[in-house]
C-alpha cells in the first residue's frame, strides 16, 4: 500500500511515517516503479506499535529500544519491564508537576474577581520576579 493508505490504516500521518523512517524506527520503504513508497503489512504492524507507544508517552529513543526488543524473540522480558517502570516513574513525576501547577493556577484564579476591573491577581502573579 502507498503512504496515504498506510497512514490511514495506522492512524499515523504520512509526514510522521516519513519522519519515523528518517529516524530509523521503520525500515526504508520499498519503492514502486514510479518511486512511490510502498508499505507491507509488517510495516503497518510496526507503525501501529509506534503509535501505541507514542500514545503512552514513550520517547522516540525508548520506542527504538522497545522495537528492538519486540523484534527479538530471545529478549529478556526484564529489560522491557525495566523500560516500562522507568517510564512510569517519569510519568509520576510529570503528574506531580502538573498537579502542583494546577493548584497554583487554581489559587490565583480563585483570587481574581473576574470583573471589569483592570486589577488582575493572575497577571500580577505571573509578573512577580522571584
Amino acid at each position: 500500500m502507498n503512504i496515504g493508505q498506510a497512514a490511514k490504516a495506522s492512524s499515523i500521518s504520512a509526514k510522521m511515517i516519513r519522519y519515523y523512517e528518517s529516524k530509523g524506527l521503520i525500515k526504508k520503504a520499498a519503492r514502486s516503479y514510479t518511486n512511490y513508497r510502498f508499505y507491507s503489512e509488517s510495516d503497518l504492524e510496526t507503525l501501529r506499535f509506534i503509535g501505541r507507544a507514542r500514545a503512552m508517552g514513550f520517547s522516540l529513543e525508548k520506542i527504538g529500544e522497545l522495537l528492538k526488543l519486540w523484534r527479538n524473540q530471545q529478549r529478556p522480558s526484564a529489560k522491557v519491564k525495566s523500560i516500562a517502570e522507568s517510564h512510569i516513574a517519569e510519568l509520576d513525576t510529570q503528574i506531580a508537576e502538573l498537579q502542583a501547577m494546577r493548584e497554583i493556577l487554581q489559587r490565583i484564579a480563585d483570587a481574581c474577581p473576574g470583573s471589569h476591573d483592570a486589577h488582575c491577581p493572575i497577571l500580577d502573579s505571573l509578573a512577580v520576579n522571584k
